[in-house]
């Protein structure tokens, strides 16, 4: 959630900054609600002190303080009323994007940083499915439409991507975790999935349960309400886990092959840091993302996330968009996220800094998912990197 200390304070700025996400009426009705709390406050305290007698009280004392006590009553209900009004507002404010962050709305709004390698001809280019072995009808015969089998030669390409990506990311400091892919409703709210993505996560209504679709939420919630000592930061993970996604609203997209599906599996880093060094540690997870599609010869570009488009809890984005032939456009791959202190201050996690207790800033950065075994197919037609090879990866997919 947002400072909303600090937003009393500029809520001008806050509310422009929040403009360019589409939420200053919903920063409107948090102040409004805010301020009706607020205005309580002071009133119930008050009550509070006079229920406080010195002494043996008279008659006329004990009468007045009856009367003070049924009115206290009254403004404790309605002032638990404000803060749980203001708290749901609170819930529905994004974290407002960074002043870098472009403006627009929308993918097509993202601004090109930087791009690798030379695309690759779009002329005969064939679909992965048809280069892999994706069992996609058997798949859709089990579990329906969306949903694939990776088999043979391909699995194992995909479990040398995996193991590759914890390795490279390992090597700076990245700690692997894996962790559970079921998760309480507490958690998440606490990384801002909830409200705005509850259509895209499945729930397991019966066991009050639901299935992450990335691990950004285990390993957000792995230190819920922790006090976190400075000499433990920054703390680095790196999981990988099966993750799961409904894909409301995608009717018709991507429909062909394995592109867009409800389940996939993915490693993804998570960083616990100091307020001042995130924005360095923001550019140092892109940069590993970066030599990990370098290391696979992938063409790639950096696009800058339009901050109507970043989602809830980022105030920016950095994606970047492998080279698929057979669609000839660049597609996501990864995406590296900025949230400051909006996901560690909805899940109580604090810091010891100088000046007291904090929440630490998080961010989060895909490294590898199954796209990247598309990418690779299709790019490169069967070969396989050389740098997956001593994780098990075959020399060549047969296509």
């Amino acid at each position: 959630m947002i400072d909303l200390k600090a937003a009393r304070a500029n809520p001008e700025a806050v509310r422009a900054a929040l403009a360019r996400k589409g939420a200053a009426e919903a920063f409107d009705t948090l102040l409004e609600a805010d301020e009706r709390w607020r205005a309580l406050v002071p009133r119930a305290d008050e009550l509070r002190a006079r229920t406080k007698l010195k002494g043996k009280p008279t008659p006329e004392q004990l009468e007045e303080l009856q009367a003070v006590k049924t009115e206290l009553r009254e403004v404790e209900e309605a002032l638990a009323a404000a803060e749980a009004e203001r708290d749901a507002a609170l819930a529905l404010v994004p974290n407002p994007p960074d002043g870098a962050a472009p403006d627009g709305d929308t993918e097509d709004d993202a601004v090109e940083l930087r791009h690798f390698g030379e695309p690759t001809p779009t002329d005969g280019a064939r679909e992965a499915s048809e280069i892999g072995r994706f069992e996609l009808e058997r798949a859709a015969r089990l579990s329906g439409s969306r949903f694939g089998y990776l088999v043979g030669d391909t699995a194992l390409l995909a479990l040398a991507l995996y193991r590759f990506a914890l390795d490279h990311v390992g090597r700076a400091g990245f700690i692997p975790v894996l962790p559970p892919v079921l998760v309480r409703e507490e958690a998440m709210v606490g990384t801002g999935f909830f409200p705005t993505e509850r259509s895209n996560i499945y729930a397991l209504e019966a066991d009050d349960l639901y299935l992450t679709g990335t691990s950004e939420v285990a390993l957000a919630g792995m230190h819920t309400g922790e006090i976190l000592e400075a000499g433990e930061l920054p703390i680095r993970y790196s999981g990988f886990s099966t993750c799961f996604r409904r894909e409301a609203g995608a009717a018709g997209k991507d429909t062909r092959g394995m592109f867009r599906v409800h389940q996939f599996n993915k490693v993804e880093m998570f960083v616990f840091t100091r307020p001042e060094d995130s924005r360095a540690e923001h550019d140092r997870m892109v940069a590993l993302e970066e030599e990990f599609l370098q290391a696979l010869g992938l063409p790639y570009r950096a696009v800058d996330v339009a901050a109507g488009d970043l989602g809830a809890p980022a105030v920016r984005k950095i994606d970047l968009e492998a080279w698929f032939p057979s669609q000839g456009r660049y597609r996501e791959v990864t995406s590296c996220s900025n949230t400051t202190d909006f996901q560690a201050r909805r899940l109580g996690i604090r810091w010891r800094s100088h000046d007291g207790l904090e929440p630490p800033h998080t961010l989060n950065g895909t490294v590898v998912t199954d796209r990247a075994v598309l990418a690779i197919l299709e790019n490169l037609g069967g070969d396989v990197p050389d740098v997956l090879k001593p994780f098990g990866a075959p020399s060549r997919i047969a296509g």
